[in-house]
């Protein structure tokens, strides 16, 4: 799997959409989340409005991939090293960024 990366930015793939989450509702499933994240081939189809398609790409790399959330699939893009999570809550995603001076350390 090859991360979209231009301009020194990475693609974030995300659904903030409440219903149920891209990334955060396929953690127990066989693909990796770098998949479901930053995939080049997912995010042409977002980017050329092809969600119709997605759900069979990620299906033939991946059976047991739940593919909802495909609706509201967005694209975030973030400086390359940019450490971040995605939090979800009710199925609306979003993504926290690290940023050194919000974070606690014990």
């Amino acid at each position: 799997m090859a991360k979209c990366i231009r301009d020194g930015k990475v693609a974030v793939l995300y659904s903030p959409g409440y219903g149920s989450g891209w990334v955060s509702w396929n953690t127990d499933r066989s693909a990796p989340a770098e998949f479901l994240l930053h995939d080049e081939k997912i995010v042409e189809l977002v980017e050329t409005d092809q969600r119709d398609k997605i759900e069979d790409y990620v299906k033939s790399q991946y059976p047991d991939v739940y593919c909802s959330g495909v609706e509201s699939l967005q694209i975030k893009w973030l400086p390359q090293g940019t450490q971040f999570r995605i939090e979800e809550y009710d199925g609306y995603e979003s993504i926290r960024i690290n940023h050194d001076d919000y974070w606690f350390v014990a």
